[in-house]
């Protein structure tokens, strides 16, 4: 990997230079909006789960174990104790909770084109008044007799970040609860999640474990807001002897709404928020923003006008753009992607400004 510029401290970028030793410097991955890449340590974690589970040695002991771990992290990155952390393993899943409890007639408030996963099981409560409004109207929309503001922190299309500020003070103002969803935003963005009724956060991206670690939430007496219907066993009080007929006892706090883990992805969830704390969540919006303001100003010198960001973001969306472009970032090995009509590029913890000067001089 090449340098980092000063992005980071030296302990940090050499921390993080372990962690991705193995990164190809000559092929920039500026992707991690789509899917985040697995630190060594991740990797070691799970190749050692899978061989010991090929040779008859599943610990369940270590996977739970695991489970305790990432759970824990969680809350640490998002600032909430540790039981008002519930287990999941999709986003539309943990929103589903929230969707089915909401009464008939209730109005919800989401972002127009915000991601699917939040808005549809909204949608499909056909009983329900689901607003669409543009992602700078959300907070102005929020009205006496709105139930909820649901709404991510960052955009997937293009990375924009909401006025979560406003959009709180709204809510609060007219008695509305608020969902956020943190999948493009917790790792990289500072979030206290008990600013907020419930986040949903899938750890696939910018928390960099594999897909199957989702997280949800829930603020101490929102418990009642959400729907008891599809616990299983897991979200008893005592998950190993409610394996069987109704359960006697949910558990206290948020782990009520657990969805039974996935012990692979939790094996690697443990692992790499183990690295994102110890970097740090205000050093990765540092560094992945500065990036993205450097390559935004690089943009704008070769006459391309990227989405505007009014708050910091790591992620870069550039519309317009013609055809010929992608494929000429394909061919110099940067790893890009497409969404809503832009081409979208995201920096993380093992991007450099190198990787910035590849994706320009592609662009050039």
């Amino acid at each position: 990997m090449e340098s980092f510029d000063g992005t980071f401290d030296s302990a940090t970028a050499d921390l993080v230079r372990a962690e991705y030793a193995g990164l190809d410097a000559g092929a920039p991955y500026l992707n991690t909006a789509t899917l985040g890449l697995l630190p060594a340590r991740t990797a070691t974690a799970l190749r050692a789960a899978v061989d010991a589970w090929a040779a008859g040695r599943p610990d369940t002991g270590g996977f739970e174990a695991a489970v305790v771990a990432a759970r824990a992290a969680f809350g640490r990155i998002t600032g909430v104790p540790v039981e008002r952390v519930a287990l999941a393993s999709t986003v539309a899943g943990s929103v589903g909770l929230i969707a089915a409890q909401l009464p008939a007639g209730a109005e919800v408030v989401v972002a127009d084109g915000d991601f699917s996963s939040l808005v549809h099981p909204f949608a499909a409560r056909t009983d329900l008044k689901l607003r669409i409004v543009p992602l700078e109207a959300v907070a102005d929309a929020v009205r006496p007799g709105t139930a909820l503001v649901a709404v991510s922190a960052a955009q997937s299309a293009d990375g924009r970040v909401a006025d979560l500020a406003a959009i709180r003070a709204a809510a609060a103002e007219h008695g509305a609860r608020t969902l956020l969803d943190g999948t493009q935003s917790v790792g990289w963005l500072p979030v206290c999640a008990d600013d907020y009724d419930y986040l949903v956060c899938h750890a696939y991206k910018w928390l960099i474990s594999p897909h199957g670690a989702c997280f949800l939430t829930v603020r101490a007496g929102a418990e009642p807001t959400l729907s008891p219907a599809f616990a299983g066993w897991y979200a008893g009080d005592d998950p190993w002897t409610s394996c069987y007929g109704p359960i006697e006892r949910l558990a206290p706090g948020a782990r009520r709404f657990d969805a039974r883990p996935a012990y692979l992805p939790f094996v690697g969830a443990a692992a790499s928020l183990s690295l994102i704390e110890a970097v740090g969540v205000p050093a990765l919006h540092a560094h992945g923003t500065a990036l993205a303001a450097r390559f935004r100003a690089g943009l704008t010198a070769l006459g391309h006008t990227p989405v505007p960001a009014p708050f910091p973001t790591p992620i870069v969306a550039v519309p317009d753009l013609p055809a010929a472009a992608s494929t000429r970032l394909t061919a110099a090995a940067i790893t890009h992607s497409a969404r809503a009509g832009n081409l979208r590029f995201a920096f993380h913890l093992h991007n450099t400004p190198a990787d910035v000067e590849a994706a320009l001089h592609a662009l050039s």
